[in-house]
């Protein structure tokens, strides 16, 4: 494996678009190096690699962008890791505390989902024992259509 990437490179290993990774580091996730002429060419090391697959692990974990590069620049800091774990935990927490909090209200709605559907079937089934079904029921006349008048189609505009 190479010690330098370029924005391609690291597109296709993550399935991402150009666009994403330009993203990323606008916001400051990602340092490429520049060359070429105008600096328009973009250089990723190892550790612009490893910064990107810290960003979507937390993107799947639901955290946010700002939360994922809080903890990846605490790795950033010097070694000290009590405070990055500690500071890793606080973010985890936080999220897990509002997932928990989403997943009890998504609970109460399919309770009360549960609740309408029990009532619905059992005013369906009260509906059908009193309405009888064997016998036919009288159909009221047809009335007759009214015939329309033919529209004529004209170029004026009023």
């Amino acid at each position: 494996m190479s010690t330098t990437f370029s924005i391609g490179d690291l597109a296709r290993e993550f399935d991402l678009t150009t666009r994403a990774i330009r993203f990323y580091e606008d916001l400051g996730l990602l340092q490429p190096e520049r060359t070429g002429p105008l600096g328009r060419n973009r250089v990723y090391s190892v550790r612009d690699r490893t910064r990107l697959k810290l960003t979507l692990r937390a993107k799947r974990l639901g955290l946010s962008l700002t939360e994922a590069k809080d903890i990846i620049e605490t790795y950033d800091s010097p070694r000290d890791t009590g405070m990055q774990l500690t500071k890793f935990l606080a973010v985890l927490d936080t999220h897990r505390a509002r997932i928990e909090e989403q997943m009890a209200d998504l609970q109460a709605n399919l309770d009360e989902i549960k609740v309408h559907q029990r009532e619905a079937r059992a005013l369906l089934v009260k509906a059908e024992a009193t309405t009888p079904t064997d016998t036919p029921t009288a159909k009221a006349p047809k009335a007759a259509k009214a015939k329309k008048a033919p529209v004529a189609l004209t170029t004026d505009v009023l």
